[in-house]
């Protein structure tokens, strides 16, 4: 099979490339940038071939993917930063991206008829109460721009497309990027507390682990929606945070503190992020190793 990928400067994407060349797959990535700009760390990612595209341009997007005729789009592109989309100046822009951008990469899937597999996010939820959401749940009801326009893909893409996977991830790390781990190590070296969240709950999503995942099921014809973190339960900001700091050896004090009293959001956050993964194994998917394994595994490997 022939992959195209999206969004090979970030995180998900990065690991995404890695494992089709484990696997001997052919991949194509892409990013806004000129060329690949994400760590320089020897692997796959920085030897396949890549190719710069703007997602809000339809035509381009168009004559890109009929160019390459992949079998596969994995779209890992998106605008991430959840506060900055708040912005009066960014909300249209981070429309386009999300919103437009999916809808234009949908289309382009449909008319040389390739599989699409979409990230999408817990954010899709108003996050009130305590039950699980449920990948099929529609009850949709996000609390800030992010949300909507992630939302606003999904839709899209389900709309267009019959061979699509959309795949909502939570509480995404990788070595390639900014995520919550380097951040508040790096906050930890310098202060002697930190404050975190404890009412909000969810489980991380390692994209070492949720690549091999992807690709998985790019090699099936089980589409649908599906939920993707790392097993180990639910747990706070808090707990990962505790967690990870012993896992590094840091002593610096975590104080557990609600998301009021934090107080420093500009977008609302849901406070229940839990994501029922059982529809994975129900359809023949191997689960993600625990996050306590996955946190472990990432600190060998990051540049922290």
């Amino acid at each position: 099979m022939k992959f195209f990928v999206t969004g090979v400067n970030g995180q998900l994407g990065h690991d995404v490339m890695n494992e089709l060349f484990s696997r001997g797959y052919e991949g194509v990535g892409s990013d806004i940038t000129p060329s690949y700009n994400g760590i320089a760390d020897g692997s796959a990612v920085t030897t396949m071939e890549y190719v710069a595209l703007d997602i809000t341009d339809e035509e381009a997007v168009a004559n890109t993917i009929n160019s390459i005729k992949p079998d596969v789009v994995i779209h890992c592109a998106a605008w991430t930063a959840v506060d900055m989309a708040e912005d009066d100046d960014k909300v249209e822009l981070v429309k386009k991206v999300n919103a437009g951008g999916t809808r234009n990469i949908a289309t382009a899937c449909k008319a040389i008829d390739c599989k699409m597999i979409y990230l999408s996010t817990d954010y899709v939820f108003d996050g009130q109460g305590e039950k699980p959401w449920e990948p099929d749940c529609k009850d949709y009801k996000p609390l800030n721009v992010y949300g909507q326009t992630k939302l606003d893909g999904e839709l899209a893409v389900s709309e267009i497309l019959e061979k699509y996977f959309i795949v909502r991830i939570a509480w995404v790390f990788g070595l390639n990027g900014k995520n919550f781990i380097k951040t508040m190590i790096n906050v930890g070296k310098t202060h002697d507390e930190v404050r975190v969240v404890n009412d909000q709950i969810g489980t991380p999503t390692y994209t070492y682990d949720l690549s091999r995942l992807l690709v998985d099921m790019a090699e099936t014809d089980k589409y649908g929606y599906y939920h993707a973190t790392n097993e180990g339960g639910y747990i706070s900001w808090y707990d990962f945070c505790v967690e990870f700091y012993k896992q590094y050896g840091l002593t610096t004090k975590v104080t557990p503190v609600t998301t009021a009293e934090y107080g420093l959001s500009k977008a609302a956050r849901p406070f229940n992020s839990r994501l029922d993964k059982s529809k994975l194994v129900a359809n023949g998917f191997t689960p993600l190793p625990t996050w306590q394994d996955a946190v472990a595994r990432y600190l060998k490997e990051a540049q922290i």
